[in-house]
């Protein structure tokens, strides 16, 4: 496997990104970023309006290149 991205819905206006891998002799040549908005194409087909992501920091410029944009958000562990 070289890629994979898992989309969860709320099954409304919220989709979120999770496990977004690239095999890491693939990386840097823009399946990250394809990857992701496929699936953000993907999530809007089948009705989500947002598209959530949490993600480590030193992939902030993927994210961005990809539009998300930063915002407050919480978190707990369990």
């Amino acid at each position: 496997m070289v890629e994979f991205v898992n989309v969860v819905g709320d099954g409304d206006a919220h989709a979120f990104i999770l496990d977004t891998t690239v095999h890491p002799d693939e990386r840097r040549r823009g399946l990250g970023l394809r990857l992701v908005r496929a699936a953000a194409e993907e999530a809007k087909t089948c009705g989500a309006v947002w598209l959530h992501v949490d993600y480590e920091p030193h992939l902030d410029s993927l994210y961005a290149q990809c539009g998300f944009r930063p915002t407050a958000a919480g978190l707990m562990r369990l």
